[in-house]
């Protein structure tokens, strides 16, 4: 072993091979009191179905010691250095907590905030784990994972910005926008923030600007995506064929996936989003 990347929960990381060289710190999840291990102990299906019975459901992040527990563990196994990238600092604590951690261990920990969440967080760790499978030293694997946050767009589509309120992830007043006449919200992370970037009157036509917004983030390039869904395989296989249609051979691999409990508790059913990475 030599540098190791390290990421959370949140980054819903596909099923391939490369996802195999990152080491992933699980965030918590609570539902009636009881607390869970996200992708271990509750998924997302359990979550959608509490939120739909307006269960209370809340989530924290991966305490200080939890993270220097795995960073002393990768150490003792031979890494000679650890690059942990997480999810954004304006979402939650969870980077905090790492760079507390980092600082409590006897080896080089650099920690570093991905500005975003789900895939927008999941490709910069790819980027970064391929980069230390091609030898770079800690340096390297940093820059490498920065550069990636600057090629990284994230857009959503929520049913109702209710869940995202009661969470703090945005205002009340952008709440009331997303609520009035029954608008459409759709919503991109900016530097690490949730803001709201459009809004429609029919989840149809969210689905349609949603992929405008994609085409354009675009650019001219190559790309690779990643769509996600919180119970609507409908919306995401609509997502995904429309891109493929539009984008052409400009895209690579389009990675679909449910997202996992810590965000089907601040999005609510309904979930349809994607993200951008522009090779």
């Amino acid at each position: 072993m030599s540098i190791v990347v390290v990421t959370d929960s949140t980054a819903y990381l596909p099923d391939i091979e490369e996802s195999q060289r990152v080491t992933v710190v699980p965030l918590h999840v609570v539902m009636s009191g009881v607390s869970g291990r996200e992708g271990l102990e509750i998924g997302p299906g359990e979550v959608a179905k509490a939120l739909s019975a307006r269960a209370a459901v809340s989530t924290s992040q991966p305490t200080p010691g939890e993270f220097a527990a795995v960073y002393n563990e990768l150490f003792e196994a031979g890494a000679t250095g650890i690059v942990s990238i997480h999810l954004a600092a304006g979402l939650s604590g969870t980077y905090s907590c790492a760079e507390m951690a980092a600082a409590q261990v006897d080896g080089p920990v650099e920690v570093i905030d991905s500005e975003s969440t789900g895939m927008g967080l999941g490709f910069v760790a790819l980027a970064a784990a391929a980069a230390a499978a091609d030898g770079l030293d800690i340096s390297g694997v940093r820059t490498t994972a920065e550069t990636a946050i600057g090629n990284i767009s994230t857009f959503f589509y929520v049913d109702t910005l209710e869940h995202l309120r009661r969470g703090g992830r945005i205002t009340a007043v952008s709440a009331l926008l997303g609520t009035a006449l029954a608008v459409k919200p759709l919503l991109e992370v900016v530097s690490g923030k949730i803001v709201l970037r459009d809004k429609v009157r029919t989840a149809a036509r969210a689905l349609d600007r949603l992929t405008a917004l994609v085409c354009e983030a675009a650019g001219s390039g190559r790309v690779e995506l990643a769509v996600h869904h919180l119970a609507a395989g409908e919306r995401a296989s609509y997502l995904t064929n429309a891109l493929r249609e539009r984008l052409g051979d400009r895209v690579g691999a389009i990675y679909t996936s449910e997202v996992g409990a810590v965000v089907a508790a601040h999005v609510g059913p309904g979930l349809a989003g994607v993200v951008v990475h522009r090779l």
